[in-house]
C-alpha cells in the first residue's frame, strides 16, 4: 500500500515525540503529500487530509458524509464495530439531510450563547470550589483529576440532568465507546450495553418526573408537538452529549493549561493582562497538535480534493489539528500568539457538523482561565513539559495528568 508520491501508507494516528508537539510529518505531508495514504488502527485505508483549505472544503461539503457504517467505509478502530464512528450510537442519530437539521434544531437551543450566560456564575462557582479543594489537599497535584475532569462532568450532568455521583461510570464508559485501541471488543460490548441501559432508565424516569433540563425539554417537545425524537435518538442523544460534554472539554482544559505553562513567557503574559483570556483559549484551540483522531467522512460519488479524485467508497480523515498549523491560513502558525485575531481556526470542524457545543466548550475554557489566573498566578508545571504523557488508544486527544504546584 503506498501515497501518491510512492512512499509506504503511513499508521495512523501519526505518533509524535512529545506530549504537545506535532508530528514532524504533518508539514511534510501539507508540502508533498495533501491527500495521503494511511492505515487505521483497524488495518482499513483512508486518506488523510492536512491542509487548511481541504479540511474546510471537505468539512463544509454535504457530499462528504457522516455515514460511516457503510459496507465499504473503513472501520476506525481495532474491535469488531470499528468504534465510535461505525457503531450503532452514531447511526441512532439521524447524520445526514433534514433528518439532521431536525435533531440539530431540537438540540441546539440548548447551547445558545445566552443560556452559556445563564450557566457562566454556575460554571465559575464549581470552578473555584474545586480549586479550593485542590488548594486544601496541596501540591504538587494533577490538575485534571483536580479540576480539568470533575469541572465539566458536573456541567453536562447537570445540563442533562443525570448525577453527577455517576461521573466514575461515564467515565469508563466513554473511554471505551472513544476506543482505538485500548479495549476489548468484549470490554466495549458490555460497555455499550450498560450505557444504552442507564440512559433508557434515566429518560423513563424523566417521563415520570420531568426536570429543567435538556432531556425533559426534549420529552416534553415530542410530547406536545407529537413528533419530536424517537426513543433511540434521545438515548443515543444523551449518550453522545455525556461523552462529548465531558471528554473533550476535560482534555481540553488539561492540555491548555499544559500549553500556556511549558513556556512560562505565556502565562505572565495572561498574569498581566487578562482581557487576552478570550484570545488565549481560541489560540489554544488552533495550537493544540495532540486532538486525537481528527474528523473521518465518507463519500458516496467520486469527487476532487487538492487535485486528486477521490473514489466514491473512500473514507476521509481531516486532521483539523494538522490544518491549524498551515501557514498559508495562519501567519506564524507554528508559534503560539494568545492575541492572535482573526483565528478562524477548525477546532470544532466547520459546515452543517461544525461542534454543537462549541459555546459550551468555549465558555468553561475561559473560565477555567480566567479563575486560575486569579487564584494561582504562580502556578506551574510540577514536570518538565518534554515528560509530559499523551493519553493513548482514545479516539480524543489529551495528557495523562498535569502535574502542577503553586
Amino acid at each position: 500500500m503506498e501515497q501518491s508520491d510512492g512512499q509506504q501508507a503511513l499508521n495512523y494516528p501519526i505518533p509524535s515525540t512529545t506530549a504537545l508537539e506535532p508530528p514532524a510529518e504533518w508539514a511534510r505531508l501539507r508540502q508533498q503529500c495533501p491527500v495521503a495514504t494511511v492505515t487505521l488502527p483497524s488495518g482499513d485505508s483512508a486518506s488523510l487530509l492536512t491542509r487548511y483549505d481541504d479540511v474546510k472544503q471537505v468539512l463544509s461539503d454535504p457530499r462528504f458524509t457522516r455515514l460511516l457504517n457503510a459496507d465499504d467505509a473503513a472501520r476506525i478502530s481495532d474491535s469488531d464495530s470499528g468504534g465510535v464512528f461505525n457503531d450503532s450510537l452514531a447511526t441512532a442519530i439521524p447524520q445526514a439531510g433534514e433528518e439532521h437539521q431536525r435533531w440539530r434544531r431540537a438540540v441546539v437551543k440548548w447551547f445558545t450563547a445566552k443560556r452559556m450566560g445563564a450557566l457562566r456564575p454556575g460554571i465559575e462557582a464549581m470552578t473555584e470550589q474545586l480549586i479550593d479543594d485542590m488548594l486544601d489537599r496541596g501540591h504538587p497535584a494533577d490538575l485534571k483529576t483536580a479540576l480539568a475532569f470533575p469541572l465539566p462532568v458536573w456541567v453536562i450532568c447537570d445540563l442533562l440532568g443525570v448525577p453527577d455521583s455517576d461521573r466514575d461510570k461515564f467515565a469508563y464508559w466513554s473511554d471505551t465507546m472513544l476506543n482505538l485501541t485500548r479495549y476489548t471488543q468484549g470490554e466495549v460490548a458490555a460497555a455499550q450495553t450498560e450505557f444504552a441501559d442507564y440512559m433508557s432508565g434515566h429518560i423513563a424516569a424523566k417521563r415520570t418526573r420531568p426536570g429543567d433540563d435538556l432531556l425533559s425539554s426534549l420529552l416534553d417537545s415530542a410530547g406536545a408537538q407529537g413528533g419530536g425524537l424517537a426513543d433511540g435518538e434521545l438515548v443515543a442523544t444523551g449518550q453522545a452529549l455525556l461523552i462529548a460534554g465531558h471528554e473533550t472539554t476535560a482534555n481540553m482544559i488539561g492540555k491548555m493549561v499544559a500549553m500556556l505553562l511549558a513556556d512560562r513567557r505565556r502565562w505572565e503574559q495572561l498574569v498581566q493582562d487578562r482581557s487576552l483570556v478570550r484570545s488565549a483559549v481560541e489560540e489554544a484551540l488552533r495550537f493544540d497538535a495532540n486532538p486525537g483522531f481528527g474528523m473521518p467522512r465518507y463519500i458516496g460519488e467520486d469527487a476532487e480534493v487538492a487535485g486528486t479524485v477521490l473514489p466514491r467508497g473512500t473514507t476521509v480523515v481531516c486532521s483539523m489539528a494538522a490544518a491549524n498549523r498551515d501557514e498559508s491560513a495562519f501567519g506564524g502558525a507554528e508559534e503560539m500568539v494568545l492575541g492572535r485575531s482573526p483565528n478562524a481556526h477548525l477546532a470544532f470542524g466547520a459546515g452543517a457538523h461544525s461542534c454543537l457545543g462549541q459555546a459550551l466548550a468555549r465558555t468553561e475554557l475561559q473560565v477555567v482561565l480566567e479563575v486560575l489566573l486569579r487564584r494561582l498566578p504562580s502556578l506551574e508545571l510540577a514536570v518538565a513539559a518534554e515528560d509530559l504523557r499523551r493519553l493513548e488508544g482514545l479516539v480524543v486527544g489529551g495528557l495523562s495528568e498535569v502535574p502542577v504546584r503553586w
